[in-house]
């Protein structure tokens, strides 16, 4: 734990001696807040160095703080040492946040307040149903329903266990009267937005059978309490933004704005994942890793040096995205 603190303490060091945008006050609004959110399951590729460059570049084009997350809550995938690498990283790259960074795995008083609040809205419910249930009770149907290797839940808890034993525990994705949840968004890239989240997900998991918490319940949480007001992430996490929507809306929170950025893609046609043996960013050239995550978000700057080529990028993206009113 004093490694850890020390390592926190040293990142603040770095952040107030070399960012070139100073830290708010605490006494000023808090402003535009953006933010990067990567797992610590290995170094950052060049996947999420893009992730990281276009949230970094929107908070300043907003003139506005740049937080960064550590999402460690599913701790069996977590790398110890990899959170220390991935901030070194960024830190190499010159993207440096304008707090200490947070980790997910020390807010979970946060995460039960927030189930305790559903519970007391009747908005959640006890699940006692296995994956191999879900797959029969489609089966029982003559459907398939998997959607990227991901069942879609029918509900067969949402009116009570019926005699199983509760599991996690699930947000209702329907209406009252459990007619169809349509959520409609825009994304700052992409245009309107419409999912069906009762046909597409289904009631989703918010604190898992392990007892760990689900991601959607932690980032709908931590963006409100961190103040976030966009959040511009990877393409592919397009789809869980509607469900999110909802949760937020159900706990009375704000929606921030969407951005969702390129996905990049592995020799495979997959996306580019360290499970796909991404290789981690070579930080001994951290202006060509730049250069190339600029691209593939269509970002064109100049610059010899970091710091140029960083603060030209920044005049570049806010001509791609015009900064929000809020």
């Amino acid at each position: 734990m004093a490694q850890a603190q020390a390592f926190v303490d040293s990142i603040s060091a770095a952040v107030c001696s070399l960012v070139a945008f100073p830290p708010l006050s605490s006494s000023s609004p808090l402003g535009p807040t953006g933010r990067f959110a990567p797992s610590p399951t290995g170094p950052l590729h060049a996947g999420s160095l893009v992730a990281a460059l276009a949230s970094w570049l929107d908070a300043r084009a907003h003139g506005g703080r740049w937080l960064v997350r550590i999402e460690d809550i599913d701790t069996p995938r977590s790398v110890v040492g990899a959170d220390r690498i991935m901030l070194a990283q960024l830190i190499n790259c010159g993207l440096l946040p304008d707090e200490p960074p947070l980790w997910q795995s020390r807010r979970g008083d946060l995460y039960a307040r927030a189930l305790q609040s559903l519970r007391d809205q009747l908005r959640v419910y006890a699940c006692g149903c296995s994956r191999r249930d879900i797959e029969l009770a489609w089966e029982a149907t003559g459907q398939v329903r998997i959607r990227h290797g991901e069942l879609v839940y029918p509900g067969t808890c949402r009116h009570g266990l019926k005699g199983k034993h509760a599991r996690a525990w699930r947000l209702r994705c329907t209406h009252d009267d459990d007619s169809d949840l349509l959520i409609d968004w825009f994304d700052r890239r992409l245009g309107a937005q419409t999912q069906n989240v009762t046909q597409t997900i289904g009631d989703i998991v918010l604190q898992r059978t392990d007892g760990l918490w689900a991601y959607q319940m932690a980032v709908v949480v931590d963006d409100a309490d961190q103040g976030v007001t966009h959040v511009v992430r990877g393409g592919d996490m397009t789809e869980s933004t509607p469900r999110q929507i909802h949760l937020q809306r159900v706990l009375g929170l704000p929606t921030p704005h969407y951005l969702h950025t390129p996905v990049v893609m592995a020799a495979d046609g997959h996306k580019l994942s360290k499970q796909n043996g991404a290789e981690a960013i070579d930080v001994s050239q951290p202006l060509a890793a730049l250069r190339a995550a600029g691209a593939v978000l269509g970002v064109s700057a100049s610059g010899t040096t970091v710091a140029d080529w960083l603060a030209s990028a920044v005049q570049a993206w806010a001509a791609l995205y015009p900064p929000t009113s809020r």
